[in-house]
């Protein structure tokens, strides 16, 4: 299983940027993928998650209504559309997997809070002006 984040950079308030998240080595289809971050200092926190299927999300927090996730099956890809970000938002962006069908909302909210099994190796967003 191999995940992979691009797209981070430094921007400044208010500004956006499109994070992707390349898979390998697994069936993308059977995997619901998340979006976490860690800030310096920081417990890690979850910053937004979608089902195998692309039915459900999960954008918690400070993140909702700025923050769109979304996949392509096809390209073995999720996104993470970041708007109106804030300097609170800096932090190293990773994206991670946990092989599951289910499209219960309850159990993508606990995925995206407590993690999930697969993880790549981050990017890093500064914000700042």
């Amino acid at each position: 299983v191999q995940l992979q984040a691009s797209g981070g950079g430094s921007v400044q308030p208010g500004g956006s940027l499109r994070l992707a998240c390349a898979t390998s080595g697994f069936p993308f289809e059977n995997y619901a993928i998340g979006w976490f971050r860690r800030a310096p200092g920081k417990e890690r926190e979850g910053v937004s998650c979608i089902s195998a299927s692309g039915g459900k999300t999960y954008t918690p927090g400070s993140s909702k209504g700025r923050f769109t996730i979304s996949r392509d099956n096809a390209e073995k890809t999720v996104y993470l559309q970041m708007n109106t970000l804030r300097p609170e938002d800096s932090a190293i962006y990773y994206c991670a997997a946990v092989r599951t069908l289910s499209e219960s909302a309850e159990l993508l909210n606990y995925y995206c809070s407590w993690g999930m099994d697969y993880w790549g190796k981050g990017t890093q967003v500064t914000v700042s002006s």
